[in-house]
């Protein structure tokens, strides 16, 4: 007799998104892969969500819809929903209400997990709109350590940018346990890499070299309201702060940071028209409430020095008379 497959929590937290849930629960519906759950998390819709995760909740037992009567901000409602899988699941895979997943998804994506133990974070190329992104690792590599992608991430080299969205990721349960709330409230657009890299502290990463999910970029989303106030750079300095001292070599830390700072400070002075823009101005201000505390004017001298000092050595940079 084969080996039962383990069981996969697929979870979904939604508010007010009928116009793409069918397509994303029939891509669950449709997995190659038998053994799992699917937990619709509804939080306080005024369309036809409830209405339509209920009519397949009563399709399939393995649909279960958990209606909140609490309305809560996004990434609250996204750990509400990773709190409801099943003490027996071993594997979660988040996925949001306007994304799919393609059929062999899961088979795939637990393949991989189930041959490397150490594994608690298992990601692959993602279908962007038309595009095919989370690429860049070597095909011949499938398993890394977790502590090389985190510095990875960090540096941004030679593996920026691996883990997507949480609809890209598929996260070992005990992982997800393990913290409460899993998802950093601190740190909004950045909670899921935040996620991953507290993850890698204790786990190693996979990555299947196939395109298992598709994520949609519509007019008016957080990623398009992300990309709008330029929240990036202020997020990755968020994250170095939190863990470049875990994963890094002091000088490296020092030396990331100067640059990132570097960066942001070109970034207002090419969108100081933007200044006009309340929204912009309110994040912005308030990224640089927190992100001012933690900066050290002697750590990002020396990250500058750090940074000269490596350009010089690259051929970046000559010195006088040369």
């Amino acid at each position: 007799m084969a080996p039962r497959q383990p069981l996969v929590s697929v979870v979904t937290p939604v508010y007010n998104g009928a116009e793409y849930l069918v397509e994303c629960i029939e891509s669950v519906v449709d997995q190659t892969y038998a053994n799992w759950e699917y937990v619709i998390v509804e939080n306080c819709s005024t369309d036809d969500t409830l209405e339509i995760a209920r009519s397949y909740e009563a399709r399939d037992p393995r649909i279960r819809v958990v209606a909140a009567n609490v309305f809560v901000g996004p990434i609250e409602n996204q750990n509400r929903a990773v709190r409801e899988i099943s003490p027996e699941s071993k594997y979660t895979k988040v996925l949001h209400a306007d994304d799919w997943l393609f059929p062999e998804c899961l088979e795939r994506m637990v393949d991989l997990a189930e041959s490397n133990p150490t594994v608690g974070v298992v990601s692959a190329y993602r279908l962007e709109e038309t595009r095919v992104t989370l690429d860049g690792l070597p095909h011949s590599i499938t398993v890394l350590p977790g502590r090389e992608v985190a510095r990875s991430t960090l540096l941004a080299n030679p593996y920026p940018f691996l883990f997507g969205s949480p609809s890209s990721v598929l996260i070992r349960s005990d992982l997800i346990r393990a913290r409460n709330p899993f998802y950093s409230e601190d740190n909004p657009w950045n909670e899921d890499t935040e996620a991953c890299l507290e993850s890698l502290k204790v786990s190693d990463f996979g990555f299947v070299h196939q395109v298992l999910t598709f994520s949609r970029r519509p007019e008016g989303s957080p990623f398009s309201q992300h990309t709008r106030l330029g929240a990036y750079l202020p997020g990755e300095i968020k994250l170095l702060e939190k863990f470049g001292r875990t994963f890094l070599a002091e000088a490296e830390y020092e030396r990331r940071l100067a640059v990132l700072l570097t960066w942001y400070g070109i970034f207002f002075l090419t969108n100081v028209r933007k200044l006009t823009d309340p929204d912009f101005r309110s994040y912005h201000r308030t990224a640089l409430r927190e992100v001012a505390p933690a900066i050290n004017l002697r750590d990002v001298l020396a990250g500058v020095r750090l940074q000269l000092l490596r350009m010089r050595e690259m051929g970046r940079l000559r010195s006088r008379g040369s």
